[in-house]
């Protein structure tokens, strides 16, 4: 599990070319799914805003309402590609890519935070954990966090879909 995990990005390419090679795009489906993709670009960025990545078991923002506000943003944008493609392959394609690897890092990811963290994720699982209030950090989403990363993919994505409507 923890390989596959680690592979989720050069997989993730992979199967983007692949998706890409089967979408069929028209104008409609690039703006109907953009609106979705950027809906989960923006669940992303609050995460990203929220999280303090491998310092803590983060609980405030979206992680008080969602265990893997990051990989439901990522999986809302993909649905979004899905959409904006406008083909059933495609969707298959990027069904079958998330599947497999964000199944494999929720279960190492968990793992390793509950390790990590003396038991104090399955705490957080479990809705025993107490709640962190903590405000949201541009700095800490863009700086720290590096969204501005999903955000070029997202842009280029949708570019590249764009040139084959």
């Amino acid at each position: 599990m923890m390989k596959l995990a680690r592979l989720r990005v050069p997989l993730g390419f992979a199967s983007f070319l692949g998706a890409f090679w089967l979408a069929s795009p028209t104008t409609e489906s690039l703006v109907a799914g953009g609106v979705v993709a950027l809906a989960g670009q923006a669940v992303r960025v609050w995460a990203a805003g929220h999280i303090e990545k491998g310092r803590e078991v983060t609980r405030s923002g979206p992680y008080r309402h969602m265990r893997h506000p990051l990989y439901v943003g990522s999986a809302i944008m993909a649905t979004g590609f899905g959409i904006a493609s406008a083909s059933l392959w495609t969707a298959a394609v990027v069904l079958a890519y998330f599947a497999v690897t964000y199944v494999a890092a929720i279960r190492t990811e968990e793992a390793r935070l509950d390790a990590k963290f003396d038991g104090e994720y399955s705490a957080y699982k479990e809705g025993r954990a107490t709640e962190v209030v903590r405000r949201f950090s541009v700095q800490r989403a863009f700086g720290m966090n590096r969204e501005y990363r999903s955000m070029a993919g997202l842009a280029a994505a949708l570019a590249l879909l764009w040139l084959r409507t």
